[in-house]
């Protein structure tokens, strides 16, 4: 979608534009295709989970994490670190999709900790040690079933995969990496105007309600498991402080993604 409104420019017939993660937004930022986002919104959140510009307003956060089939060695002694994944005694056991846009953040955390050569070994253990699904829904079943024993997905598909089969039927559980691990990755979704909106106002007013307690409220008790980021407003109750698992990753470390989509290709994970 970033990619469709970089080719339409100003012709673009689009309003408003809402990712999954900061680095399609910073692409249309870099670019200047993005309106500055009123002020009053953008106090809505804390100012670390929207852009450092004030182009796109921060509305919700997820974190990766490990899950692991039930009763398997993944779920008994799961891995402190996501660079645990490339070492050999992972072969076999493990998944991952690395065409999800959630991935990349991670590649990109990997890039940033260790440098480019780390990354690539990383990278090249991964391909080595996994089986590779197209979506992390698929991924999540598959670990559910015990086809493979772990992987890393947002957290949310793991609670979506329980509220589908019940609890009873769930053969899983989630794992998060140690704070402060490239793995231990929060990060927010956002919507931003763009700057060729015939309809500036109503753009401006629909980021309005998204960061407001109303719509962050829809959110938070909603089936999709994200934390809300508009003080006051409590996420599910079953879902961890988000401050155990770690911090918002900067936007500026996270950058436009495209490095770690050029490691992705290089790896021959992605076409």
């Amino acid at each position: 979608m970033a990619n469709q409104i970089l080719q339409e420019g100003s012709a673009s017939p689009a309003d408003v534009f809402y990712a999954e993660n900061p680095p399609a937004l910073t692409v249309l930022e870099n670019k200047n295709l993005l309106a500055p986002v009123q002020a009053d919104t953008l106090k809505s959140v804390p100012a670390d989970d929207s852009s450092p510009k004030g182009d796109w307003v921060g509305v919700s956060a997820r974190t990766a994490a490990f899950v692991a089939a039930s009763g398997t060695p993944a779920d008994t002694a799961p891995p402190s670190s996501v660079l645990d994944l490339a070492k050999p005694e992972w072969k076999d056991r493990l998944g991952i999709a690395p065409s999800e846009t959630d991935f990349t953040p991670i590649v990109t955390r990997v890039l940033k900790a260790s440098g480019a050569g780390a990354a690539k070994q990383w990278l090249a253990g991964l391909k080595a040690n996994a089986k590779i699904y197209s979506s992390n829904e698929d991924l999540t079943n598959a670990v559910n079933s015990g086809e493979v024993q772990g992987s890393v997905v947002d957290h949310y598909y793991w609670y979506r995969l329980r509220d589908e089969k019940t609890a009873a039927a769930t053969k899983s559980a989630l794992h998060y990496f140690t704070k402060g691990d490239p793995g231990a990755l929060v990060d927010v979704s956002g919507a931003a105007v763009l700057n060729s909106s015939k309809h500036q106002a109503a753009a401006q007013a629909s980021l309005a309600y998204l960061a407001s307690a109303p719509a962050q409220t829809v959110i938070a008790n909603s089936q999709s498991y994200e934390y809300p980021l508009v003080a006051g407003v409590k996420s599910k109750e079953n879902l961890p402080a988000l401050d155990s698992i770690g911090t918002v990753a900067p936007v500026a470390d996270l950058g436009d993604g495209k490095d770690a989509l050029q490691l992705l290709q290089d790896a021959g994970l992605l076409q």
